[in-house]
């Protein structure tokens, strides 16, 4: 069963009816991507019936130890495979919140390269900023609450993103007037332009985040800033036909085309752009109070070991414990 708010794209929907058993397993809560607490007393529903199982990714430490000892590792990898005259500095991981399991790769990267961790989010709604809420559209990130899983204290700075800028480059990157711009106008070669579509709304907000960090830094030519591609244009086909009505009134032509590049990537600036000290730090982790003590029923001690570093680097040392189950299951089933 898959439990998501109603307000979705149209993509993750038919994406999902691929994978559950019938229509009535997806469960389409109220509201929009920010609506997280609806997702919550939905699945505390479901919880009211031994036979379920629930799996919250935003408590869920399974999603934060793959992410440490997966994500960070490749990342730092590639960044290694290009630092082939050790000339470059990794200063950077940016990711949207979400869940913060993918954030969870920049507490290896800071402690293997030094990079800064950054945590994005929508301007609309910025819980982490300014302790603020509301609605928008960059679908993949979520808000109104901090994840338990989020390592706040370790966390470096908090970057908006107005949902404006993924909805407008989602339909630039993917439209044939838009690329055509960035091939005729902008010389961008198009092996680059074909790798567009695998940018969707959350990506793109990863990637505007990045800009922000690196023009708040002053950043060089042998600066690297680290983000991912969280998910791809290929879930976001309706939103564009969407922002094409709601930016352009349905009208995308050279002069749009040029104006949204303009405005979203050359003119991406550092405003909403907080670099954290640790009063900062602490507002955030305190923040989460309210999600998973009051209104979750986690134990006060259970939410405030968490503010330990050695708390997040002990959950690493499941890993092998983990790998000798995968195996001695894989070797019970005949796997391998």
């Amino acid at each position: 069963m898959a439990v998501l708010p109603e307000g979705m794209s149209q993509e993750r929907f038919t994406w999902l009816e691929k994978w559950v058993s019938q229509p009535e397993d997806i469960i389409r809560t109220p509201g929009s991507e920010s609506n997280v607490k609806e997702i919550y007393d939905a699945c505390a529903e479901l919880a009211r019936d031994p036979a379920n199982d629930i799996l919250n990714q935003f408590n869920e430490f399974g999603n934060y130890i793959v992410h440490r000892t997966i994500t960070g590792p490749a990342l730092a990898h590639i960044f290694k495979s290009l630092n082939t005259d050790n000339t470059l500095q990794a200063r950077a991981f940016v990711a949207a919140s979400g869940s913060a399991g993918t954030m969870a790769a920049g507490d290896h990267l800071k402690s293997e390269l030094g990079a800064d961790i950054c945590a994005v989010e929508a301007l609309e709604c910025p819980t982490l900023l300014y302790n603020g809420y509301g609605e928008h559209n960059i679908q993949g990130i979520g808000d109104k609450h901090i994840p338990f899983i989020h390592n706040a204290l370790n966390t470096d700075y908090v970057i908006a993103i107005s949902e404006a800028g993924p909805d407008c480059l989602n339909l630039l990157f993917n439209s044939e007037i838009g690329r055509e711009y960035l091939v005729n106008r902008k010389a961008i070669p198009e092996t680059l332009i074909n790798s567009l579509e695998h940018l969707g709304l959350s990506s793109i907000a990863n990637i505007l985040a990045a800009i922000k960090y690196a023009r708040y830094q002053k950043l060089g030519p042998d600066d690297v800033v680290l983000t991912v591609a969280t998910d791809s244009a290929a879930m976001y086909v309706t939103e564009r036909q969407l922002a094409m009505k709601k930016y352009f009134g349905n009208r995308f032509d050279d002069m749009a085309a040029a104006e949204t590049f303009g405005h979203h990537v050359l003119g991406t600036a550092t405003d909403h752009t907080l670099e954290l000290d640790r009063y900062g730090k602490e507002r955030i982790f305190n923040l989460g109070y309210y999600t998973w003590v009051e209104q979750q029923g986690v134990s006060l001690e259970d939410f405030d070991r968490r503010r330990d570093q050695k708390f997040w680097d002990g959950l690493v040392d499941y890993v092998p414990v983990w790998d000798e189950l995968t195996s001695a299951f894989n070797s019970a089933t005949g796997v391998d």
